[in-house]
């Protein structure tokens, strides 16, 4: 596997980067089978591992702990903070409070008294970014931590945060962890911009399109699978699911399964540093082993564009963003009485 080097940290990580959200209750249960797949993956050449303390409420982070006793120094390991941890209003976001004592809590789940990188999960429109920056700058500072990054964040978020970084002397965002894929690719206009402009490296999440572009979901077929079964809207969207069926013919001509087109493509765009693939059985880390020296050649990568065009999204990802001035309608319309007066 040939290694890429995250942002401008000088960090080489493989362009497949592990993620383990499906490790845990919310995906694989078995803690045996987990480790199995951590240890065949990285004996593939993944050196990179994500997490967060939210994924099955902390079990992810235990089964990574577990898995990497022993290979820790050959690990480049990340984990992310701000969802919800439990009812009190305090146990997220990213507040001095909370981060503090969230590190603390993966650290201590994770068997290891360092990160590589912590990234704060999503932005938090209550918290002065200049706080966060700040918490996060005095857990570099204690060594608990080797660099910082973001997740979700819009192109506006990643400016401000940089500027704020400049002038108060602080440790900047060295990471963005958007989502990505061929059927996401609204990044392209501005968020993969700006990282390559300030030198950060972006590990994008979803490159399979939260399973759409496996090719198991299929037009006028109902998909009996695990992510289906948590309702997920966009597993559904008749849009995305004509695209697919578009996209297929085109893995077929260039001799490649729809899942190594995907994977392909996510980390064909030069900004990318790596793609996040989610694995919950062995059977899929084989599969994504397999295509892991798999690349698109200028042909593909126009037709492609043909189906989706660049910096187009085909629908939303449930799990994907909106900032308080899309969730508010509030932030959006005019009071009636001003409407009536105008």
């Amino acid at each position: 596997m040939k290694y890429r080097t995250l942002g401008r940290t000088g960090i080489k990580v493989s362009p497949y980067c592990l993620g383990a959200m499906m490790f845990g209750v919310a995906g694989n249960p078995d803690h045996d089978d987990s480790v199995r797949i951590i240890h065949k993956a990285l004996d593939g050449g993944i050196n990179f591992v994500d997490t967060a303390d939210a994924y099955s409420n902390g079990e992810s982070e235990e089964i990574v702990g577990r898995a990497l006793k022993g290979r820790r120094d050959e690990v480049v390991l990340a984990t992310k903070a701000y969802l919800p941890m439990g009812e009190d209003p305090n146990r997220r976001g990213n507040s001095r409070r909370w981060l503090v004592r969230a590190l603390e809590d993966s650290l201590r789940r994770l068997g290891t008294d360092h990160v590589d990188l912590f990234q704060v999960h999503r932005p938090d429109p209550d918290t002065d970014v200049e706080e966060t920056l700040s918490a996060l700058t005095d857990l570099v500072r204690a060594g608990k931590v080797r660099s910082i990054g973001s997740s979700t964040f819009p192109a506006s978020d990643i400016v401000e945060a940089q500027w704020v970084s400049e002038r108060r002397g602080l440790e900047r965002f060295r990471t963005e962890q958007p989502p990505y894929s061929i059927l996401n690719r609204g990044i392209e206009r501005e968020v993969l911009p700006a990282c390559e402009r300030y030198g950060m490296g972006a590990l994008v999440w979803s490159p399979l399109a939260g399973g759409m572009l496996t090719g198991r979901y299929r037009k006028g077929q109902v998909a009996d699978t695990h992510r289906a079964a948590y309702g997920f809207k966009h597993m559904s969207d008749e849009r995305r699911l004509d695209v697919v069926e578009q996209l297929i013919p085109v893995a077929q001509d260039a001799g490649m399964s729809l899942t190594h087109l995907a994977t392909a493509f996510a980390i064909a765009h030069p900004a990318v540093t790596s793609a996040i693939i989610g694995p919950r059985t062995m059977e899929h880390l084989d599969d994504l082993l397999a295509g892991a020296e798999t690349t698109l050649d200028d042909g593909v990568l126009d037709r492609i564009d043909a189906i989706v065009p660049p910096g187009t999204d085909i629908g939303r990802l449930d799990m994907d963003y909106d900032p308080p001035a899309i969730q508010q309608a509030g932030l959006r319309r005019r009071l009636s009485d001003e409407r009536s007066a105008a």
